[in-house]
């Protein structure tokens, strides 16, 4: 007797599903469209600026709605994917931020672009936890799963480094709306070979996924980025303390609501375990050690050593080649030493890389930083696909985008606090922008740096410490003798 496979569980062999490579290859594409428009964006500002005139109020809005709107709801929509189906909110997402793309290329008005990227955050926070899920569901057998995650995020950090080369190329032939038009040719070839390829999958017995928690998520981590924004722009007022506070009760009464409902929207007995919680806690303070360093590295390429916005994306791709390289070897790294091994000597590494930029001048060669740069990524990238595998596997399938939702507003929450934190830095001993005087922004750089390097060395020792017998074992993360 056969029976049809049902959408809840997909069956597969044990190896997963049988077309499991091509349809890994049409999940990079929803990944590549969210990390090259992370990062293009910040280009295409002079020109939008002199199109569109906003005020300063309103161009802060346009670079930073989406990043608030995607940090807030991350985990929400891991959660709905969870519910009604990760591909099918995947392929919904996808079209609604190819819809939404050309509403932000061809907006009248500052108003009318903010109202389009804040809607192309809502879109994009159910591309990245439906991508890394469904990974979780093609992907039971746990070596090539791992190979897998390193692919997702060779892709992810070749898509960001990406961003500004297309950017470059795209606004010295065409105009600013033309950076957002990028994503229409990999949207529509995501929604015609995803349909056929991608397996559905979801909770067989999820609840309902209750409005109240997401509402206290998006207004928490919300009220939270907007708060440390606001201390680095413009210091301390009342209105960032406001919104601090309000995102700090939000995010409290969200965790004492999902212990209470009995199913959660996000289940945070998951942070219980070591390995979760480690790996969640070292990408939160990678990101924030790296994102501030790397921020305003683009800006000393140009505004202080004089190259283009193309020459600089370029000068910034042996990161992108360092990482691709550590991802795919990741998972092999972790299962012939460690988990804390791989995480806390990728950790090491990067941290350590960011420290020799302490001896960053406003003339130093390509050589030098393109090395510094090389190291970053490798270490990067070895750290982030172990505990992106090492997230996904301390969870049952059915858990699946909630994880990828933590996972990801980690990075998104890391990234804001940053750029925020170690900007201050930056301006602070500058005194003003790279142009006005190149040489105290190298120092503000340098300070930077080193600070951004002390906080990847503390996430090394916590992840030496958080991830302490762990091993990648079959389809789970399983913890050996201490």
């Amino acid at each position: 007797m056969t029976t049809a496979a049902p959408v809840t569980t997909p069956r597969h062999d044990d190896r997963g599903h049988p077309a499991r490579w091509l349809a890994l290859g049409v999940l990079t594409l929803a990944l590549l469209l969210i990390a090259v428009d992370a990062t293009v964006l910040g280009l295409a500002v002079p020109f939008l600026s002199a199109d569109l005139r906003p005020t300063s109020t309103q161009l802060l809005w346009i670079g930073d709605v989406y990043s608030f709107v995607i940090a807030g709801l991350l985990v929400s929509m891991g959660g709905l994917g969870d519910r009604v189906g990760r591909k099918r909110l995947l392929l919904t997402g996808t079209a609604a931020f190819g819809v939404l793309s050309v509403l932000a290329a061809y907006a009248t008005s500052p108003g009318m672009l903010i109202t389009a990227r804040a809607l192309m955050g809502v879109a994009g926070a159910t591309l990245m936890p439906s991508t890394l899920a469904l990974i979780r569901t093609l992907f039971p057998d746990p070596r090539e799963r791992s190979f897998a995650i390193g692919v997702w995020g060779a892709v992810s950090t070749a898509g960001a480094a990406l961003g500004p080369v297309a950017g470059g190329i795209l606004l010295e032939h065409f105009w600013w709306g033309s950076v957002f038009l990028i994503n229409l040719p990999v949207m529509a070839l995501l929604l015609v070979v995803g349909a056929r390829l991608l397996p559905e999958s979801r909770d067989p017995e999820p609840g309902p996924w209750d409005p109240l928690s997401v509402l206290l998520s998006l207004f928490g981590m919300f009220g939270v980025v907007y708060a440390v924004k606001q201390l680095a722009v413009h210091g301390p007022g009342a209105g960032a303390a406001g919104a601090g506070l309000l995102g700090a009760a939000c995010l409290y009464t969200f965790v004492r609501r999902q212990l209470a409902l009995p199913k959660p929207l996000l289940d945070m007995r998951l942070f219980r375990h070591r390995g979760f919680s480690g790996a969640v806690l070292a990408d939160l303070l990678t990101v924030l050690g790296l994102a501030g360093s790397v921020f305003f590295l683009s800006q000393f390429l140009q505004l202080v050593q004089g190259r283009t916005p193309l020459q600089a994306g370029l000068c910034e791709l042996p990161a992108t080649l360092g990482a691709a390289a550590t991802g795919l070897a990741a998972g092999a790294v972790a299962r012939r030493w460690s988990v804390r091994v791989a995480v806390a000597g990728g950790l090491g590494a990067t941290g350590l890389a960011l420290l020799a930029l302490l001896a960053l001048r406003p003339d130093t060669g390509y050589l030098f930083l393109g090395a510094a740069l090389l190291v970053v990524g490798a270490g990067a990238g070895l750290s982030f696909t172990v505990t992106a595998d090492v997230i996904l596997s301390s969870v049952p399938p059915r858990q699946a985008g909630a994880a990828s939702g933590v996972s990801e507003t980690a990075y998104e929450l890391g990234a804001a606090l940053g750029i925020a934190l170690l900007g201050s830095v930056v301006t602070g001993i500058s005194g003003g922008p790279a142009s006005a005087d190149p040489a105290a922004f190298t120092d503000g750089l340098r300070a930077a740096s080193g600070a951004g390097g002390a906080v990847l060395l503390l996430a090394a020792t916590a992840a030496w410490r958080l991830l302490r017998g762990r091993r990648l074992a079959e389809g789970r993360v399983s913890e050996v003798g201490h």
